[in-house]
């Protein structure tokens, strides 16, 4: 049944990944078709042909190596010392104007731009969802001797202002709590947070820790989680919790009289008492109830892990994602938004002290494998789908950006043409675009090296069955 799933996933994935690079292309095929360009060759896939036709003077072909499309445009600038002579010769084409150029080169970024456009429609009226450990600016949990706890930050404070830039959100790129920490560069990190009504700034010294040089670096971080509710997702047979009366769907408020803001907070009072009775303060169905429970160390069914990790527990099951909402953005936010986050990425990468460089960007492989995570949720086709609005926008900048090889690339050249009044010779256009194309190669071999360690990052943690041994029911408060 895994396997099935795996398979299913990844089918989908190589779909839709397929399908963004294929209406670029497109783009620029109906546009060379419009402009009367030679057209040699338009295909699907890679690789040996499974299926092929001429047609009107132009091959169409279907790969045997599903990696999105290309067209063959001869009279565009050259690369033959990757691709091998095109079947017309160069001096027989035909001259082709300035305008012309540059309306196919801007082809296939406008058919990004659309697809991403549709693609936010649709999550306009579908929804995206949305967790609260996303959108909540609210600290639920301060790691122990952190960077955080040495600040003074504390669980329930209210974030506002990161490194003099006001958040609204906890993960993402621009306004975003996490972003603001990573991308920052001083010594230390102003946090300035709202608390019991007071706006309170604290200075946070980051750190990080070292990579080895064959994996990406570290990036700052002052170890703080956004807040969760803490909902009890169900509760285990036998369990002190289950024992002392708690329910799926049970919040819980306070420990001992202490509010928390996260599930990671209980079990750290359990770690820090564990031979002591704890008071559970509890929300169901809006009334406030009390339980009184003592955690205890289960057994386990088959392997069970290192007698050194083994610790008291209630028998609490969490819901790792916290709640879950439905948004409708509109498609000019979703557009916006995602202009946004390239343009602040690009900003961080230039900015000097910034720990954010080339090789924390993806190429392929980590795209492919950041939608296989996506499929794997509930909501895997609506996340996949936001997630290709912003990819369909980031691969119409980068396409215009001005490098040779690149659309932008076609644009400029077009524009020199323009300029001179004379098409640029054709030996210079191939040297110039083959020697852009190794090095653009070059670099996805290298942000690749990086994404194939991180296949593995996404595997799910080792996980033991725990089972709790008949008891005595422990007292319970108040119910």
């Amino acid at each position: 049944m895994e396997v099935l799933n795996f398979l299913f996933i990844l089918l989908e994935v190589i779909v839709l990944f397929n399908i963004l690079i294929i209406v670029h292309e497109l783009g620029h095929f109906l546009a060379a078709k419009w402009r009367g360009l030679v057209v040699e060759r338009f295909g699907i896939w890679f690789g040996k042909p499974l299926w092929e036709r001429e047609f009107k003077g132009v091959k169409y072909s279907l790969g045997s190596i599903p990696a999105g499309g290309f067209v063959a445009l001869p009279q565009m600038a050259p690369m033959e010392a990757i691709e091998g002579k095109g079947e017309t010769e160069h001096k027989n084409l035909p001259p082709i104007g300035v305008v012309d150029k540059i309306i196919v080169a801007f082809a296939g970024p406008l058919f990004s731009f659309g697809l991403a456009y549709l693609f936010a429609v649709l999550i306009w009226g579908i929804g995206k969802p949305v967790s609260e450990t996303d959108t909540t600016t609210t600290i639920g949990y301060v790691f122990p001797d952190s960077p955080a706890e040495k600040a003074g930050l504390l669980a329930g404070d209210v974030i506002q202002n990161v490194n003099g830039s006001d958040v609204t959100r906890w993960s993402g790129i621009g306004d975003a709590v996490t972003w603001q920490i990573v991308s920052s560069t001083g010594e230390s990190i102003p946090v300035t947070v709202q608390r019991d009504g007071q706006a309170m700034t604290f200075e946070a010294v980051p750190e990080k820790q070292d990579a080895e040089w064959y994996k990406r670096g570290n990036l700052r971080q002052i170890q703080i989680a956004p807040f969760q509710t803490p909902l009890v997702a169900g509760v285990e047979k036998n369990s002190p919790a289950a024992l002392a009366g708690m329910q799926p769907n049970d919040i819980i408020k306070e420990v001992n009289g202490v509010p928390i803001f996260h599930p990671r907070a209980l079990s750290q009072v359990i770690d820090d008492n564990p031979d002591s009775e704890l008071v559970l303060k509890v929300e169901r169905k809006g009334e406030l109830k009390e339980f009184a429970v003592k955690a205890v160390i289960p057994s386990y069914e088959g392997e069970a892990p290192p007698e050194e990790d083994q610790r008291p527990m209630l028998g609490i099951k969490w819901d790792l994602n916290g709640s879950m909402t439905i948004s409708h953005p509109g498609p000019n936010d979703q557009i916006k938004a995602s202009v946004m986050a390239m343009v602040n990425t690009f900003k961080a990468l230039f900015t000097k002290g910034s720990d954010i460089g080339a090789q924390h960007l993806s190429g392929p492989v980590g795209i492919m494998r950041i939608y296989y995570m996506l499929f794997q949720s509930d909501y895997g086709w609506r996340l996949a789908l936001w997630f290709s609005v912003i990819l369909n926008v980031n691969l119409a900048l980068l396409n215009l950006l001005p490098v040779p090889v690149l659309d932008g690339g076609h644009i400029v050249m077009a524009c020199i043409e323009g300029i001179i009044r004379r098409p640029i010779p054709f030996f210079i256009l191939n040297y110039v675009q083959t020697g852009f194309a190794l090095l653009v190669i070059g670099y996805m071999l290298y942000v690749s090296f990086f994404d194939v360690q991180d296949l593995g990052s996404g595997a799910k943690e080792k996980t033991y069955k725990i089972k709790f041994e008949p008891v005595e029911s422990t007292v319970t408060v108040d119910q």
